[in-house]
């Protein structure tokens, strides 16, 4: 016959993750928060639950809102990263062979990452035209002026506006026209994935 526990009460629950987060008899927090993690306590205390069988609601108030208090005292920042400098992009684009398909793909990549602003998931998501595969997530369209992005965000649809470089070897646009001449693309995805 298996002896069950009553559910933990969430204010009980509360205290115990607030006193390891605050510091045990040395003063320190028992754990660091990075940006959206959870504190091994919270981990010990839904596995010890989960043991006896039992559910805890982390929605509940009061877990919620001491795990809203540690992360704000306690978490650290988003890290931002460095943005990439256009000696940067010059430099990364002197490695690439423009003799191959993995040059020219690489490079059109980079060279429409960077002129548009384009984050790599926005990148990758590129169809060649308009609702081309189930799960792009906005296409691109060559004009006369240049090169216009059309995204689907979490907000809603966004367009971007690429023009021509200054040269046809910094040029995202000559590079995008390179990519698909030479990677024969007449629909679907923009930047597929090259073999060798």
């Amino acid at each position: 016959m298996a002896l069950h526990s009553p559910p933990p009460d969430p204010q009980v629950v509360g205290l115990c993750i607030t006193a390891c987060a605050s510091g045990g008899h040395n003063g320190r927090p028992q754990a660091q928060l990075g940006h959206n993690n959870r504190t091994p306590s919270l981990f010990a205390v839904l596995d010890y639950a989960q043991r006896g069988g039992e559910k805890l609601d982390r929605k509940d108030r009061a877990i919620a809102t001491v795990m809203a208090g540690i992360r704000n005292t306690h978490a650290a920042p988003p890290r931002q990263k460095e943005a990439v400098l256009p000696e940067d992009l010059l430099a990364m684009l002197d490695t690439l062979d423009r003799a191959t398909l993995r040059g020219l793909h690489d490079r059109a990549m980079l060279l429409i990452s960077f002129a548009g602003g384009l984050r790599r998931l926005e990148i990758v998501g590129l169809d060649l035209g308009r609702d081309q595969t189930e799960d792009g997530r906005g296409w691109i369209e060559i004009l006369d002026k240049g090169l216009l992005v059309t995204l689907r965000g979490k907000t809603g649809w966004r367009e971007v506006e690429i023009g021509h470089g200054s040269s046809d070897t910094t040029c995202p646009i000559v590079a995008v026209e390179t990519w698909i001449k030479f990677a024969r693309i007449a629909r679907g995805p923009l930047l597929r994935r090259v073999q060798g």
